[in-house]
């Protein structure tokens, strides 16, 4: 990741994720100019109330329904806006409430991803996050960056993975003793390699919490599996794994991305619910060793970070599979459930320097890529 030649003071960024998955926005500040990360603030958490929870699933529901075909489903959308307005406003206030530094000179916010094509032979991309971005600056009353996988899918880029750019600051931070990765398990997982060159490698390697989760909803079981006990009360179908990674999505070489509907629970339809959750869970680990095999060098570790890490069924499939060693985020000292918040800060202060947030290693643009929007 090349470093500008400019001067710029490091500055205090929030940042703020709301994941596929549609459990929280997550908030986070930290001190950075853009190239480095210097200093951590304080993080947040607003969860989803189930009304806010089903109005963000209806919206998606909607949106894939739609498929950018017809008349938009402007009603779903507003209430959806209306919902990440109020918790993004309240994960502000609980972010900033008793921090005695300096107000935050932007936020970067991610909105709500409803609808993700990625480009391909037969049609160009498509991408679109949720979020009324004027009404939540006002609301938080600083500069907004936002929007910021368009740019990328427009001059043919996969718009994802974003982070990579944040996990290449993390990681020279930890020094180039050793060749690590950085893997997150949101709805859908993603994985960076930074080599010890500086170049980034990264992409979305396949299903992460999303089946799982859906799967444990359809049947009435709650909204994940906590701790993993239902899948390790049931045993993993290899033969279904085998068959699902025959799929076209395994023999494409990264950067590529996924849609969190590209793969769903229907894939374990017939099996009980124990099995089908072993099984899901097992096949994310699965994809994920795939796509580490396949780098030109197997990194020494591969570092975990999202929900996905709290799961002890999936780590553990993730270390019985993977040909490297596996830790958490926390193993070295990160935050594993705010990085993806702490990565829109750093996108937005080098949005506000007019830096590269993509590479074509790690969307498969043609050139590296400035994005994101910002209001006034």
């Amino acid at each position: 990741m090349e470093q500008a030649t400019d001067h710029f003071e490091p500055v205090w960024a929030a940042g703020f994720m709301s994941g596929t998955s549609i459990d929280a926005v997550d908030a986070a500040l930290i001190l950075t100019d853009g190239e480095r990360v210097l200093d951590f603030g304080p993080v947040a958490e607003r969860k989803y109330t189930p009304d806010e929870r089903a109005a963000l699933k209806a919206a998606t529901d909607a949106a894939r329904q739609w498929k950018w075909t017809g008349p938009k489903p402007q009603g779903a959308f507003r209430e959806a806006e209306d919902v990440l307005t109020r918790t993004h406003t309240d994960a502000w206030r609980q972010l900033v409430q008793g921090w005695d530094g300096p107000v935050p000179n932007i936020a970067g916010i991610h909105g709500q991803t409803v609808l993700h094509r990625p480009p391909s032979q037969e049609e160009s991309g498509r991408t679109l996050q949720l979020l009324d971005a004027a009404r939540v600056r006002e609301a938080l009353g600083i500069p907004v960056a936002y929007d910021f996988r368009t740019a990328d899918v427009a001059a043919g880029g996969q718009g994802a993975p974003l982070a990579p750019a944040f996990h290449s600051a993390l990681l020279r931070n930890l020094g180039e003793e050793q060749s690590n990765a950085v893997l997150n398990l949101g709805g859908v997982a993603n994985v960076t390699y930074r080599s010890r060159d500086g170049n980034l490698l990264a992409f979305d390697t396949g299903p992460a919490n999303g089946p799982i989760d859906e799967w444990i909803e359809a049947h009435g079981a709650g909204t994940h599996d906590t701790d993993g006990r239902i899948a390790a009360a049931g045993r993993v179908d290899e033969m279904s794994i085998d068959l699902w990674m025959d799929k076209p999505w395994f023999d494409q070489t990264g950067p590529k991305s996924l849609d969190r509907f590209d793969f769903d629970a229907t894939l374990a339809r017939g099996m009980s619910l124990e099995d089908g959750a072993a099984t899901l869970t097992a096949f994310s680990a699965q994809a994920v060793a795939h796509a580490i095999r396949h780098f030109d060098d197997t990194p020494d570790n591969v570092i975990v970070c999202g929900g996905g890490r709290r799961n002890p069924q999936l780590m553990q499939e993730l270390s019985n599979r993977l040909p490297c060693t596996v830790r958490t985020a926390e193993d070295v000292g990160w935050l594993g459930d705010s990085i993806e918040a702490q990565a829109f800060a750093f996108l937005a202060v080098r949005t506000m320097r007019g830096l590269p947030i993509s590479w074509p290693g790690t969307t498969n643009v043609a050139q590296p890529m400035t994005g994101g929007r910002l209001t006034g």
